[in-house]
């Protein structure tokens, strides 16, 4: 069963919160597909990580750039694994199907967006209802918090 974590952003834009979320989820040259809501979506991805630091690096691919076993961080929005990751970053709705094959599900979410934050609500509500025990974390001053 995968470990499967709720990243509640109320501090920092997801643009700022999710690439620091990649850093740490390729640590150990480990993959991660990133799951959005459609290609339009995906290439902004693709741009904003070239441009988000100009000190740090995130390799990533999308459909556009093709071979996906060469990205350790693949944007999406279809629900295959492509490049043979371990962590799905979830960026769009998905359903405990969607789960399958993954160590680590990360559903990052805009608690300042009231659609957002009922959609998040919705999936915790079906997850744990699957059998799945997720966690909670908030961001704080100093960085995230696991909650209980």
């Amino acid at each position: 069963m995968p470990d499967i974590r709720f990243y509640h952003l109320s501090r920092t834009p997801l643009r700022e919160a999710l690439p620091q979320l990649l850093q740490k989820a390729t640590q150990g040259r480990k993959r991660v597909v990133m799951r959005v809501p459609d290609d339009v979506t995906a290439e902004k991805w693709a741009g904003d990580l070239w441009t988000y630091n100009p000190d740090a690096f995130l390799p990533h691919g999308t459909k556009s750039d093709g071979h996906a076993e060469l990205h350790p961080i693949w944007i999406t929005p279809g629900n295959d694994n492509p490049n043979g990751a371990s962590t799905a970053m979830m960026l769009t709705s998905y359903t405990v199907d969607d789960l399958n094959g993954f160590e680590l599900i990360c559903d990052v979410f805009d608690g300042r967006d009231d659609d957002a934050l009922a959609s998040a609500r919705a999936r915790w509500k079906t997850i744990t209802a699957a059998g799945h025990t997720p966690t909670y974390w908030q961001q704080s001053d100093t960085g995230w918090e696991k909650k209980v």
